[in-house]
């Protein structure tokens, strides 16, 4: 039995061939194709495969020379790493309405702690089928999901179910689950360990639980503490945020270039709508407002005012969007517009709640 000050309610999200599904989102013909992002026929390294390519053994880090050798119908596509940021961005404001606890791990992955969620939903579950749901409606990408009493358990969990599922490690299911598991399967036990573990009989987590910690120490040094803890279940790592919002934004790339007035004050209306969501929903106030600014040729400025008093009106903010538009007018097409409110001042009223433990 886990001890009750051990078990959180954490899900591990980590979005399918990332880089590759947003090249094949994009361009149709890639569908259904092997793909790798990164390198070329001739040199350089592959950054992400779609699945299709891994089916012949292509991987992320490997050179593309070999991975054309392995699959030479594969098609190399550059990388647009503006464009997976973006896009990364916008899944983690999804992440965002439903806990502030949310840790990235890359552009792709995240640890959330829904322990206290927004929505007041009972269970990390539901809560994991509906943000799946969401990245899938928003972006057309999907998304797997790992949920269980802490870290450790959810990244195991979500490689399970790739692509487009998720696993639930139920907390009276974790201690059998884990002395079940293969030890080359324990997260952060490389290729070199698992193999020294093996050579020591260490073939599962039931094996590695009879060791006694001064032998782990012994053998393995510091991650002795670690490995013993795990097996049993016993990790506190919290899901930490990377830092303290400093601001909340929207913005939009459009599908072909705005040129007049109208088509921009149009457009900034649109994307204010989306930023007063985000606003009422953090309860956020702040000072400064800031127009993003990016042009055909993709040159980028950006455009700010900073008030005097906290504003939380998406009239005001609005307003002085359109006058920072006007401040002079773009003299050549845009191609992306964004507003965005900092110098925030956040609401840190803290609620109790009663923790519900159910998954």
């Amino acid at each position: 039995m886990i001890p009750e000050e051990y078990i959180r309610k954490i899900i591990h999200v980590d979005m399918d061939a990332f880089y590759a599904s947003v090249e094949q989102r994009d361009n149709p013909e890639l569908k259904g194709k092997p793909v790798a992002v990164g390198g070329s026929r001739e040199r350089g390294v592959v950054a992400a495969a779609s699945y299709e390519a891994r089916k012949f053994g292509v991987r992320s880090a490997m050179p593309s020379s070999l991975a054309y050798r392995k699959c030479p119908e594969i098609i190399f596509v550059k990388s647009n790493f503006e464009k997976y940021r973006s896009v990364s961005r916008q899944i983690r404001d999804i992440f965002l309405e439903y806990t502030d606890l949310v840790e990235p791990l890359s552009l792709d992955e995240a640890y959330l702690d829904v322990t206290e969620n927004k929505k007041g939903i009972e269970t990390a579950t539901r809560i994991a089928k509906e943000i799946r749901q969401r990245i899938w409606e928003e972006t057309q990408l999907t998304a797997s999901a790992g949920i269980s009493i802490n870290k450790f358990l959810a990244k195991v969990a979500s490689d399970i179910n790739k692509p487009n599922g998720q696993k639930t490690i139920m907390p009276a299911q974790a201690l059998g689950f884990l002395e079940e598991l293969p030890i080359q399967k324990f997260y952060g036990i490389g290729v070199k360990t698992a193999e020294k573990m093996k050579r020591l009989g260490i073939h599962f987590g039931k094996d590695l639980k009879k060791w006694e910690l001064p032998l782990l120490i012994r053998e393995f040094g510091k991650s002795g503490q670690h490995y013993y803890n795990i097996v049993r279940g016993l990790q506190k790592s919290r899901v930490k945020p990377d830092r303290i919002r400093k601001s909340l934004g929207a913005e939009r790339t459009f599908s072909r270039d705005l040129k007049t007035e109208a088509e921009m004050e149009t457009a900034l209306q649109d994307i204010m709508d989306k930023l007063e969501e985000r606003i009422r929903s953090t309860k956020t106030t702040g000072k400064t407002v800031t127009l993003k600014l990016k042009y055909f040729d993709f040159e980028q400025h950006t455009r700010s005012f900073t008030f005097g008093h906290s504003i939380e009106s998406a009239t005001d903010i609005l307003q002085k969007s359109i006058e920072l538009l006007h401040q002079p007018f773009p003299d050549k097409a845009v191609r992306l517009l964004g507003i965005s409110l900092s110098n925030l001042n956040h609401d840190e009223e803290k609620q109790t709640v009663q923790l519900t433990l159910s998954f």
